[in-house]
């Protein structure tokens, strides 16, 4: 890597962990472990009604507080609720709620669940006079607990001392060790609509609203100077924990700690002692991921059928050792510390992004962001490009950057044909527009964006951070990619240091042919079940997703002649419950 590109760390806070995106739900994660990749938030209306009087003089029981209530999963549905039940001490988290704030506790009306994710459990309070706050717990799977809280907490009050629309932070815990029993915050309640809620509706005057507010406030983020790499902290908040260096901001309340992502610390990675951070070169933290993954195999890999049970029929219903993973990441780490791709500035990935309808021009605009859990700041040349919600890079006519339309002969399409139409108009106005504000009013961005080899190097990154499914094909064939487009990223005269054989690119490609089979055979049977994201399914819904989730696997049973592979298709069919902890 060269030391131009080492040396700089214009850089911005990249969002891996968004319990809300701007988009609908997509896929709801089949577990913790998937987490990172998609996960939504939903609506509730538990609601805690709260006396005048003592609290500790409430006898309603307040368990629906304590436990997840927006749905249920197909999959594993008691270990998911266990991991998302959180008892705490309901009368004490609303007298701290109400201390922030300057006020008593019998100033406080209502205590409402609001919403859930994945990681969190959000409560609205109302008080005497119409004051609105909200108290956010996380989950007991929520990793890392200190970390998360304490950088989340300052990341916040950092980006609203620089100007950016983020919510006022009143009091916070990171550790449990308090009167309430939970690691808390508390802070600013913004009533708005949630772009998420909306988007699909969206005019394209709108849309061209929203994306120019969202580019404008990427430029200025993208201005922020860090002296490092990994997360931010309070200065004095990351002192109190023992043998912990720190590199401090210019203002010297704040510093760059370690790195607060999920996957640096999920199932137990938490136990490694490894480099998470700060990352004072850019090297630095395109390996740690990587080092982090190859510690875990060292110390806790064995042979593992894929977590994916659609996927085992392609490797035989065989165990995959880790040793072939093993050589994957220590390929990637020759790569990673020799590669040069050019410098490149960064772009914030949407996280829950709030918006109102202005009253002088009638256009929509960014009034919010929030949701600064897990983020973390990472070299420059990691983050630029469309943001993964935004971009509709696989499609021609976005990549051309023409300005999309609806098909001449709408009116002569089918129902299903004309929602199809719409759906893809919607995607490339959103990608033509992301990259026509960007280039007017985001320059050092817009200039990264055609960059094809940034992107490739974020590629590659992304999954030597990925936690192993006992499977080695995702990261084997970028590296593959990489030994053959060398050139591209590094430029001439730098030998590549890594060599496939013959017979190993064989193998790997008829492979990538059968887990392209299984992959087309599993989504089929997800649209045969008709759930809504992968196996989470609503409450309303939960009872008319159960039968509907047998049949298409009594159809694959039934077609199948031989009797051992009927029986290995059975016991590995993708909507039975699993023991997870050995993929932990």
């Amino acid at each position: 890597m060269t030391n131009d590109v080492v040396g700089d760390w214009r850089k911005w806070l990249v969002f891996d962990l968004l319990p809300v995106s701007i988009f609908p739900p997509l896929c709801r994660p089949l577990s913790l472990r998937s987490a990172y990749l998609s996960s939504i938030s939903n609506f509730t209306l538990t609601c805690w009604q709260l006396p005048s009087r003592a609290f500790s003089s409430v006898s309603d029981s307040p368990d629906d507080l304590f436990n997840y209530s927006p749905g249920r999963w197909l999959v594993n549905d008691d270990l998911r609720l266990a991991e998302h039940r959180r008892e705490f001490d309901v009368d004490e988290l609303c007298r701290l709620a109400a201390q922030s704030v300057g006020r008593s506790s019998q100033a406080i009306d209502t205590f409402v669940k609001l919403t859930e994710g994945d990681f969190n459990r959000t409560f609205l309070l109302t008080m005497h006079g119409g004051f609105e706050m909200v108290a956010r717990i996380p989950h007991p799977v929520t990793v890392p607990k200190f970390y998360a809280i304490a950088s989340e907490v300052a990341t916040t009050c950092f980006l609203r001392s620089s100007g950016l629309p983020v919510p006022e932070v009143y009091d916070y815990s990171p550790s449990s060790d308090n009167v309430a029993k939970t690691e808390y915050i508390f802070m600013e309640f913004m009533r708005s609509t949630k772009l998420s809620d909306v988007w699909l509706e969206l005019e394209e005057l709108d849309i061209v609203s929203a994306l120019r507010h969202l580019a404008l406030l990427e430029s200025r983020m993208i201005s922020i100077p860090f002296p490092a790499g990994g997360s931010l902290y309070y200065t004095n908040e990351l002192e109190k924990v023992a043998g912990r260096t720190c590199v401090p901001l210019n203002d010297k309340r704040f510093c760059v700690g370690p790195d607060a992502r999920l996957h640096m610390w999920f199932g137990r990675r938490l136990q490694l002692d490894v480099d998470r951070g700060p990352y004072e070169i850019a090297e630095a933290a395109l390996v740690a991921t990587a080092r982090k993954e190859l510690m875990h195999l060292e110390q806790f890999g064995r042979p593992l059928l894929p977590f994916r049970r659609e996927r085992r029929e392609a490797y035989g219903y065989k165990e995959q050792s880790p040793s072939d993973h093993i050589k994957n990441f220590e390929r990637y780490l020759l790569i990673a510390s020799r590669s040069s791709p050019r410098t490149q500035p960064s772009v914030i990935s949407p996280s829950n992004v709030i918006v109102s309808t202005s009253s002088d021009s009638n256009q929509l605009k960014i009034v919010g962001l929030l949701d600064w859990q897990h983020a973390s700041i990472l070299p420059a040349l990691l983050l630029a490009g469309i943001p993964g919600r935004l971009q509709n890079y696989d499609d021609p006519v976005s990549q051309v950057l023409i300005p999309p339309s609806p098909p001449a002969n709408m009116d002569e399409l089918g129902q299903s044909e004309q929602s199809h139409a719409m759906g893809l108009c919607h995607r490339r106005l959103v990608h033509f527009h992301y990259f026509k504000n960007t280039e007017e009013y985001n320059k050092l961005h817009h200039d990264a964006l055609p960059d094809p080899a940034s992107m490739f190097i974020c590629r590659l990154f992304d999954q030597a951070g990925a936690p192993r499914e006992g499977e080695a094909h995702a990261l084997k064939t970028t590296l593959i990619e990489a030994t053959e487009i060398w050139g591209r990223l590094t430029g001439v005269g730098v030998p590549c240091p890594v060599a496939f054989e013959p017979d190993d690119l064989a193998k790997m490609k008829e492979l990538s042919a059968k887990l392209q089979v299984a992959d087309e055979n599993f989504e089929g049977c997800r649209g045969m079940v008709g759930f809504e994201t992968e196996t989470w399914v609503s409450n309303e819904h939960y009872a008319m997703a159960i039968a509907p989730a047998e049949l298409p696997k009594l159809r694959v049973l039934t077609e199948i002649p031989e009797e051992e592979v009927r029986a290995k298709t059975e016991a590995n069919w993708f909507l039975n419950d699993m023991d997870e902890k050995d993929h932990m």
